[in-house]
């Protein structure tokens, strides 16, 4: 476990970094290439110590030891040169090991500031060399900085994902591992701790010949030198002193593919340089895509007992392309497939929001069994927004009992009679999944309908009404407006009546429709045509309304329901999956009142309903109160009449020259965001900027409607298209300033056309800005940004408590 002091250094230390060196890959080697030059002069003074020799710093490289590079009659400059010359030369240093000069292969100092310097090696010298796991595991947070890989689009492997993968596979002590595309080898080490941990909980703890035999039998290959480097360190300080990391491209190099292992685990690349991979004619699939040969590769290199966990993007799990098609009919028919594990969304987050899924493969448990089992995991115990913080919700527990149970079952030859225990999983059969062009995405074959045990009475929904009825079916003429209104299911919104563009009545054809509904407190309104399920309570100040066709109106047993509980249990998830597979039509699907009164109902008793609906109804008031906030915050600016007025194409470059629109059919997916007039519209393999923009709508109805904000910022490696003009700025503080004042005002004055309104880039150019002193506008900046912070917290609020409420009416059904 990483202690705080040990974190507290290496925080420090990219601090101290980060002015001089901003990205978070050349903050990582240079604290890598510092702390094995730190261990390395702490390793000969141990061996002086001990009545040796300095094994390193000794000859021409004497000079160069840590002791002399903090020899206090050294100035600053002299320290620079000194420390610049040392690892620059360290890789030539012939009484290092390979090992460490791998490491130093390319070292440079990528700045000369003899301050920065000297506090960042002060820091490291606080670091000692051990091989104990505290060290290594501070590594591993070290490296944790590191975001994506994106030219080699690979990403960082959340720590949970992995450990969750290798509990799943199980890896022993006696067998061969191997990552073939290893990035920082978080697969290996978490396989070697995992080793250790089982050994202790069995009560024989590896002993040294153990260890000796895993040190051997774990590979690690990546075609980034730099990977390499970062692997290297990371296995040495989990006590891998020769480590076997190989820089080495697995698909288009023959020189290792008779190496075969007992257990591979992956994140392999998911995206493709252009024209795509040049790959041997060894593999079994024949693509040029990574994602589909690194699957291959890993299935044609396991032992015949061999097992492996490959994380894949979800063109693997269903794109209907030749290849990828291939690829899936061969991982079932040649028996490497059993379970599928799908991750959510965000599990990638804050660093990619590609979808993606676990590959779990086997060769001798697939021959026992005719079932893939798949497995839907909504919540992986962190938040899916791109914090990532922490949440109660995980399904991962749950999903490794399934699983190993699933492997048990087929082992002991029960698979007929083998049941999920969760609702999250399904078993599909390889007949099914080969009439499906062997598309692995479970919602495919999931039933619509849970089932379940109930704990408590389930009745239909004619038990707890006394009557259930509908609106007109004959629309009555409207008038131009009257005290009497006709309400559709499109008033039927978040759970209340609105009133917006009602149909106005006159008094004969009210009172003539109103003996149909006679609509009274209490009543549970219910769309039916349409947009289906959505609910309402009608109040006891509702006058002079009567309803369409489109809503049902519940006129419920008061004896033995409460209102309040029946619009709780009609909102759940498990009627709303009813009502939506019982409707029926084709061009408006809609519910017939017989099949509403057939609806079920669980019914507890009377005070256990109260308790429900008090307990949502506590939770619905922090809702409301949240989202006042949420919804009437905006970020305002003060214009003093004093602040200089600019012209906003004066203080920004303008990139529109280069962006590039790419149509969706001509697409290729990947992880780089496709940005248009309103944000992101899609993900695509490749990028053409790289930095801090600014992005304005350049066309669009929201020019003029302004529902969403029409400038926003964006960061990082992206795609624009033609309909969002695109701005640098010199200075953050300017950009995100001009970015508040632009979603502030009316800029209907420089926009043009009525069918298709657009801001033309000559346009933009003239609006002024008023524009304060910088330090005026980072304080502007500052407090928005505080502002925001609140408002974020709120609108997280909401989605704890939305998540409680659908907690109580999940217990609902449970009883």
């Amino acid at each position: 476990m990483l202690d705080s002091e040990t974190k507290r250094r290496i925080d420090s230390a990219r601090d101290i970094l980060v002015g001089k060196v901003p990205d978070p890959k050349s903050q990582v080697e240079q604290i890598t290439i510092a702390l094995v030059y730190k261990f390395m002069d702490d390793m000969d003074k141990q061996s002086v110590a001990m009545e040796g020799k300095a094994s390193f710093f000794k000859g021409e490289f004497k000079k160069y030891s840590w002791t002399n590079i903090f020899d206090p009659r050294l100035g600053g400059a002299e320290m620079l040169n000194l420390y610049g010359e040392a690892i620059t030369s360290m890789s030539q240093n012939a009484n290092l090991p390979e090992l460490f000069r791998n490491i130093f292969k390319n070292a440079f100092l990528p700045y000369r500031d003899p301050e920065t310097l000297k506090l960042f090696l002060k820091t490291i010298n606080e670091f000692t060399y051990d091989h104990s796991e505290k060290l290594g595991d501070a590594f591993e947070y070290l490296l944790s900085v590191l975001g994506s890989q994106g030219d080699a689009g690979q990403f960082r492997t959340p720590r949970h994902i992995i450990d969750f993968m290798v509990q799943v596979i199980d890896p022993k002590k006696n067998e061969t591992v191997l990552d073939p595309a290893c990035g920082t080898a978080g697969f290996l080490i978490s396989a070697y701790k995992y080793m250790v941990q089982s050994a202790k909980e069995s009560g024989k703890p590896l002993n040294a010949q153990d260890k000796k035999r895993i040190y051997e039998n774990f590979k690690g290959y990546d075609i980034s030198p730099d990977m390499v480097r970062l692997s290297l360190v990371n296995l040495y300080l989990h006590g891998f002193v020769t480590p076997q990391i190989y820089e080495y491209d697995s698909l288009t190099s023959e020189d290792r593919w008779n190496e075969y292992a007992d257990v591979i685990l992956a994140n392999p690349p998911f995206m493709s340089p252009k024209g795509g991979i040049q790959p041997h004619k060894r593999f079994s699939v024949q693509s040029n895509r990574s994602e589909v040969l690194f699957v291959d590769y890993m299935a044609e290199h396991l032992t015949p007992n061999g097992r492996a966990a490959i994380i894949v993007p979800e063109g693997i799990i269903f794109q209907s392309a030749g290849a990828y098609k291939q690829l899936r009919k061969y991982l079932i028919e040649h028996n490497f497939l059993w379970a599928v594990v799908s991750l959510p969304a965000g599990a990638f987050n804050p660093y990619s929001g590609v979808k993606t899924s676990i590959l779990f493969l086997d060769k001798s448990l697939a021959k026992k069994t005719d079932k893939v089992l798949f497995v839907k995991v909504e919540n992986d115990g962190f938040g899916l927004g791109a914090q990532r913080n922490p949440i109660d919700k995980n399904d991962l527990p749950q999903t490794l009992k399934v699983l190993n149970s699933f492997r048990t079952s087929i082992l002991d030859g029960k698979t007929a009679s083998f049941a999920p225990e969760t609702d999250s999983a399904l078993l599909v059969s390889i007949s099914t999944l080969a009439e499906n062009d062997y598309n692995l995405g479970a919602d495919r074959y999931r039933e619509v309908i849970r089932t379940g045990k109930q704990n408590c009475p389930i009745v239909s929904m004619a038990d707890v009404c006394e009557k259930i009825l509908d609106g007109s079916h004959t629309i009555p003429k409207g008038v131009e407006f009257s005290e009497y209104l006709m309400l559709s299911s499109k008033n039927i919104v978040d759970g209340k009546i609105t009133f917006d563009d009602p149909r106005y009545l006159s008094e004969k054809d009210f009172f003539s429709e109103n003996r149909r509904t006679n609509l009274t407190a209490g009543d549970v309104l219910l769309t039916i045509v349409g947009a289906l399920g959505r609910t309402a309570l009608v109040p006891s100040d509702l006058k002079n309304v009567v309803l369409q066709r489109s809503v049902a109106v519940l006129k419920v047993n008061k004896r033995v329901i409460l209102p309040e509980y029946l619009k709780v249990a009609l909102d759940g998830e498990e009627l709303q999956k009813i009502i939506k597979s019982r409707a029926q039509g084709v061009a408006q699907k809609g519910l017939y009142l017989g099949d509403i009164a057939k609806l079920p109902v669980p019914l507890p008793t009377m005070e256990v309903q109260r308790q429900i609906v008090d307990e949502i109804a506590a939770h619905q008031r922090i809702i409301d109160g949240a989202r006042q906030v949420v919804e009437e915050w905006e970020p305002d600016i003060e214009i003093d009449e004093e602040w200089d007025k600019v012209k906003l194409g004066d203080i920004c470059e303008n990139l529109d020259s280069q962006r590039k629109p790419v149509t969706k059919s001509d697409r290729v997916q990947g992880q780089y965001p496709y940005y248009g007039a309103s944000g992101i519209v899609d993900y695509v393999e490749d990028y053409i900027f790289d930095g801090k923009y600014l992005l304005v709508s350049e066309d669009g109805a929201n020019l003029l409607a302004r529902s969403t904000p029409i400038a926003f910022s964006i960061e990082g490696k992206v795609w624009v298209n033609n309909h969002a003009h695109i701005l640098k700025f010199e200075e953050p503080a300017t950009q995100s300033f001009v970015e508040i004042y632009l979603n502030s005002i009316d800029l209907s004055n420089f926009v043009t056309g009525a069918a298709q309104p657009k801001l033309s880039q000559g346009n933009m150019n003239k609006i002024e800005i008023p524009l304060p002193p910088l330090e005026v506008q980072r304080e502007i900046v500052a407090r928005i940004e505080r502002e925001r912070s609140i408002v974020e917290g709120n609108r997280e609020l909401i989605r704890i408590y939305e998540e409680k409420v659908k907690k109580v009416i999940e217990r609902v059904w449970e009883g």
